[in-house]
């Protein structure tokens, strides 16, 4: 195996996993992990908006094949879906999963070892790389089952996909340790973030995250198979009357991150969760709305489009921009 080829985690010295696993489980006696900083002691048991306590839940673990193709390859992307969010997006798809009520879990408990054993086993079924989603508040719980994880032989790239409400703080344990940030920016507008997201700050705590998420890894760079093994993939959901928002975040992109920042921009949206008590995103997208979005991200000087996306601005680019 080439020293390129190698995870960076591997390649980050034993003890200095081990230090950074200790620090991260510290934290949890007044939680600052992600920006909601709710300061209750979670090793006590103490719970704070994420409903999670000192140990991390999964609601299902298995190879995923519906992510992005660099992401997914023969073997899928082992994906591995955490209970509860720190965010409170009133459309989730995952909602009962991210919020559960309050006499439900959102998925089973498990220590490091727990933690560690379904890493091995999406390794041993084929999968290209761990694909931790929805990790922002459990980064601590992450790091004590990778060093158990190495020690039992590990050896797949790491992606953290994240709603990017991440702290500066929590993200800097992860440098040399994340191969592939896949990083969702949902809206722009601080009004917004706080009506749907229930999070005011979410759009500069993002700008701040996907900054530093790509000053760790650069732009995403593809193996000769097409693989990716490091970098940085953005995902932007194109939301019922968010083309603002959307603008505004493909600008961002261009300017401030890399103008080859590999995006996918998704049209999938559809109302679940509360949304329904959420105008406008109480219905689905139109998809006029989408390929705006997609002329938007052509004119902001965005290069890189995931190439579902990419092929239907090619489409639309042809035709002149008709409809």
């Amino acid at each position: 195996m080439s020293k390129k080829s190698i995870p960076a985690w591997r390649q980050l010295a034993a003890d200095e996993l081990a230090r950074r696993a200790a620090v991260a489980h510290e934290r949890l006696r007044a939680c600052e992990s992600c920006p909601r900083r709710c300061r209750v002691d979670r090793l006590a048991g103490k719970l704070g908006f994420c409903r999670t306590g000192a140990l991390a839940q999964v609601a299902s673990y298995g190879p995923h094949f519906g992510e992005e193709e660099p992401l997914v390859g023969r073997g899928g992307s082992g994906t591995i879906f955490f209970g509860n969010c720190n965010l409170g997006c009133v459309f989730c798809q995952n909602y009962d999963i991210s919020h559960p009520h309050d006499d439900q879990a959102g998925g089973m408990e498990v220590d490091a070892a727990a933690l560690a054993g379904m890493m091995l086993e999406l390794q041993e079924q084929g999968c290209v790389n761990i694909n931790l989603v929805t990790p922002s508040h459990v980064v601590p719980q992450i790091l004590a089952a990778l060093v158990e994880a190495r020690r039992l032989g590990l050896a797949l790239p790491l992606v953290y996909n994240t709603s990017s409400y991440d702290s500066l703080a929590t993200l800097q344990l992860l440098a040399g340790v994340v191969d592939i940030y896949l990083a969702d920016f949902k809206y722009w507008r601080p009004a917004e973030a706080k009506r749907l997201l229930r999070a005011e700050d979410y759009p500069q705590r993002a700008r701040e995250a996907i900054e530093e998420m790509h000053r760790q890894v650069g732009d995403l760079q593809l193996d000769d198979q097409g693989l990716a093994h490091r970098g940085l993939l953005l995902r932007h959901l194109v939301m019922p009357g968010g083309l603002a928002d959307s603008e505004a975040i493909f600008h961002f992109l261009a300017q401030k991150i890399s103008p080859h920042t590999y995006t996918n921009i998704m049209e999938q949206y559809h109302p679940s969760g509360q949304a329904h008590q959420f105008p406008p995103i109480d219905r689905p997208l139109d998809r006029a709305e989408y390929q705006q979005a997609l002329e938007l991200a052509h004119r902001a000087g965005l290069h890189r489009l995931d190439e579902r996306a990419a092929a239907r601005l090619l489409r639309r680019l042809l035709r002149g921009g008709g409809g």
